[in-house]
């Protein structure tokens, strides 16, 4: 799956066992190129060891709210939330809220 921003193309991941969903960018050093999409209704950042860009969306990928450069130790509940992408630096400053997400 593959998420189109600005004619680049971040390639997104579907973590499918606990393990993985816990993991997501916890303890991760090297730099993040790629974006990990969750089912949930809440994100958190705890022992994150680096900074993210945050989009929060609904059932049909059309954007609720943006996070820009979000660092660690933080957590926040969407109740019309459906799905939380952590993605790599500055890929949300060609994003709006309202916008669908282009996702192949």
């Amino acid at each position: 799956m593959y998420l189109k921003v600005n004619n680049k193309k971040i390639e997104i991941i579907e973590p499918k066992t606990f393990k993985e969903r816990f993991k997501s960018f916890k303890f991760y050093l090297e730099k993040i190129d790629y974006g990990i999409r969750l089912k949930k209704k809440y994100y958190n950042t705890y022992w994150f060891c680096q900074r993210v860009d945050i989009c929060i969306t609904n059932k049909n990928n059309k954007i609720i709210k943006l996070y820009e450069n979000r660092r660690s130790e933080k957590i926040r509940f969407f109740f019309r939330a459906k799905y939380i992408y952590y993605l790599p630096l500055d890929t949300c400053k060609h994003l709006k809220v309202k916008d669908i997400l282009n996702i192949k």
